[in-house]
């Protein structure tokens, strides 16, 4: 990893970060917009990258929401790590509507899933639809910020990837 990428990458982190202060109203209170600079990351600097911003990204909001679901936090950063990577490869991939409809149906349905093992069902059926609304708005916003970046890129870098 060279230097402009390891920029690019706390770039992108800090903005996670920032992100992480945007709360969506849930029971959670680690719901976030903390998702999109991931994704954005997961395209232009790749799978792997998006995956470590994700999964920062998630661990931060959870800090500032102050760790509501404690060490299930760690499970669900490795989650965001998974559900970025995949968006990156798919995306990158072409299959654009396949990232975004992933994302969310997996950051927003079955990524909460052991909710039910450890918390309950009325825990999980309470917490998913902030978490769609919240997948839901950090993808479309990525997916529409993405094509302007990837040109961004493409003309300062000659490719997608910094």
């Amino acid at each position: 990893m060279n230097a402009r990428k390891i920029s690019w990458l706390a770039l992108f982190v800090a903005l996670s970060v920032v992100g992480g202060m945007i709360k969506v109203p849930a029971p959670i209170s680690s719901v976030a917009l903390d998702s999109f600079p991931a994704l954005i990351a997961a395209v232009l600097l790749g799978p792997a990258a998006g995956a470590a911003t994700g999964a920062f990204g998630h661990l931060v909001s959870a800090f500032l929401g102050g760790f509501p679901m404690g060490p299930l936090h760690v499970i669900i950063a490795i989650e965001m790590a998974a559900v970025m990577w995949l968006f990156g490869r798919l995306y990158r991939d072409g299959f654009k509507r396949s990232a975004l409809l992933s994302f969310i149906l997996l950051n927003g349905v079955v990524a909460p899933a052991p909710f039910i093992l450890f918390l309950g069902v009325p825990f999980y059926m309470s917490a998913v639809p902030g978490i769609v609304i919240a997948a839901a708005l950090n993808g479309i916003a990525a997916v529409v910020l993405l094509p302007k970046m990837i040109a961004i890129f493409t003309k300062r870098y000659g490719q997608s990837h910094a």
